[in-house]
């Protein structure tokens, strides 16, 4: 059930990242904010991840 929910947060994670590709590439300039956010999104979706696949004691 953990490989399931990995693989779910890891597809959520690309596509966030994919979206934002896809409207960045359409611009010539991008603020540091936007990538900035980009990143804490993927960061969040990650840790989320980890934290809740981390076995308890």
């Amino acid at each position: 059930m953990t490989d399931s929910r990995e693989a779910a947060v890891i597809s959520e994670a690309l596509g966030v990242i994919d979206k934002a590709l896809r409207e960045m590439l359409q611009r010539e300039l991008v603020s540091t904010g936007e990538v900035a956010d980009l990143l804490l999104d993927v960061r969040s979706l990650l840790t989320a991840s980890a934290t809740t696949s981390t076995p308890e004691a």
